[in-house]
């Protein structure tokens, strides 16, 4: 049995985008992330140290997405979701990937992907 820990609309300004005019400034972008893993450890413990830290996850994201200058949405989160698996050892990640007003007449575009085991 594995549990879900998410983090919603975690906001990180990059570089990210093919046009000109994308790569001229940082934008907003907006993370919406499930991370699969087993809470019942950090839940008999009520200790940080047994829990999945979505705070050090939010943190390294930002730092990672905010220092990167990749083209595309698909290669930022394909990067994430890799550097989530490795680095938190959470068994399987959704991410969400929105960029807002990168598309006259959308709110928002952007990728979800699954990697590991999310079924």
């Amino acid at each position: 049995m594995t549990d879900i820990v998410f983090i919603e609309g975690l906001r990180v300004d990059a570089l990210i985008g093919v046009y000109t005019h994308e790569r001229v400034a940082r934008r907003p972008l907006v993370f919406d992330i499930e991370m699969r893993t087993d809470t019942r450890i950090a839940a008999l413990s009520d200790q940080l140290a047994d829990a999945l830290d979505y705070h050090a996850v939010s943190m390294r994201l930002v730092e990672f997405a905010g220092e990167s200058s990749f083209q595309l949405v698909e290669t930022l989160a394909e990067r994430c979701a890799a550097l989530l698996l490795a680095e938190f050892g959470v068994t399987g990640v959704r991410l969400r990937l929105a960029k807002p007003g990168a598309f006259e007449g959308a709110d928002s575009v952007g990728v979800v992907i699954e990697r590991g085991h999310f079924a």
